[in-house]
């Protein structure tokens, strides 16, 4: 018999039982969207991640202090002696806290980030209108701020907010400088939403003890490890022990990142994919119960000479066709969710893998193959004469 015999067959019959045959094809759908849907939003991720870091080139150390106790702590002069040592070009040392931020009546919580003037460089930031800090208003211990774009949103609308003043935690600050819209920088922080003001001032005004994270550049990509290697080795002659910090360069961030998000959506493949073995699992049951309906036919056929391998091909191709279609349907419906998720939430990218959707559909397909041998094998091995007595 004909490949394609069998698959008008295998056509005739899903089309005689429409509503069983989607029902059956409804666990391989949601599979395979689901596999496309969650490998498009984590590789969006990783995309997201590469670009949240790619203005900041790979020549930036991060350099976390996780000590507690004046053992293992730097003040900002302490920090800012490495300035200039060979490999280093620059730093900035941060304080952060969610704080209040208050404005006529208007009252909205977001990240005071306590910096020095190095710090908007060092970030890749450009400022939309004024300055940006300056040395002077460390010295001075200035009551100055630089608010992202989301802030001066928030209070300004469209208004000019330079030399307004806002309340810090009680205390005013004049607004010298609005940042340009940027998004999250290595800590993870979004400038957008952050108001910058003088490391000293921060320090007196929120009665912070001494800081635990700064940013150093290198001169340039190739003198990172150098610089990385000055840094390790100030740090252990401070704190006598290579324990209570870490020290991280754009590179590591990004892999450390992508690796937790490759994982996250590699488990969640996983447990999409068990809606596969789900599916083909109904797949091998309504095979089963359409070899019980189907039992006379088989007989008639085999006594006018169709042979086993006849018997087995047939019902083979219509298991591998319902989990084909289905692993089509659930294909166009994985593509169609990736491309739609952007707008359902807009924070979130997505990027389609064609690989992805085409093993997706193989294995849907290989599903069909697997799960309806059985049921294929159990109708080639009926007896003629028993099939003819089955009522």
């Amino acid at each position: 018999m004909r490949i394609w015999e069998l698959f008008q067959m295998a056509m005739s019959t899903i089309r005689s039982n429409p509503l069983r045959t989607i029902l059956t094809m409804l666990g391989v759908i949601i599979g395979v969207a689901s596999v496309i849907t969650l490998v498009s939003i984590g590789q969006g991720t990783s995309k997201a991640i590469e670009k949240q870091y790619e203005g900041l080139g790979t020549n930036l150390l991060t350099v976390n202090l996780m000590g507690n106790g004046r053992a293992t702590q730097l003040n900002y002069d302490e920090f800012m002696t490495l300035e200039g040592t060979a490999g280093i070009s620059s730093i900035a040392p941060t304080m952060t806290q969610n704080s209040s931020i208050k404005f006529d009546r208007t009252t909205e919580s977001y990240n005071v980030i306590g910096t020095n003037d190095r710090y908007l460089d060092l970030q890749k930031g450009k400022m939309a209108s004024g300055r940006f800090l300056a040395q002077a208003d460390l010295d001075f211990r200035n009551h100055v701020a630089v608010i992202g774009s989301d802030v001066a949103t928030k209070f300004f609308g469209k208004e000019d907010p330079i030399d307004e003043e806002i309340n810090v935690k009680g205390y005013m600050y004049t607004i010298i400088g609005v940042l340009q819209t940027k998004g999250s920088n290595t800590s993870g922080t979004s400038l957008d939403s952050s108001v910058l003001v003088p490391l000293p001032t921060m320090s007196r005004d929120f009665k912070l003890g001494n800081i635990r994270t700064a940013y150093v550049e290198a001169s340039s990509g190739d003198l990172v490890s150098r610089a990385q290697l000055a840094v390790e080795a100030y740090l252990f002659q401070k704190f006598k022990s290579t324990t209570g910090y870490n020290i991280l360069n754009s590179s590591e961030l990004i892999s450390a990142r992508q690796t937790a998000s490759s994982t996250l959506t590699n488990q969640l493949v996983a447990v999409a994919a068990i809606s596969l073995l789900v599916g083909g699992i109904g797949i091998m049951n309504i095979m089963l119960v359409t070899v019980s309906e189907r039992t006379r036919e088989i007989g008639i056929r085999k006594s006018i000479g169709a042979k086993r391998r006849n018997i087995l091909l047939q019902f083979l191709v219509e298991a591998t066709l319902i989990s084909g279609m289905g692993g089509l349907i659930g294909l166009l419906v994985g593509v169609a969710l990736s491309l739609a998720w952007p707008y359902i939430n807009p924070s979130q990218e997505t990027s389609l893998s064609l690989n992805v959707g085409f093993y997706a559909f193989l294995f849907s397909a290989l599903v069909g193959v697997i799960f309806g041998l059985y049921p294929a094998n159990k109708a080639s091995k009926l007896k003629p004469i028993d099939a003819l007595r089955y009522d």
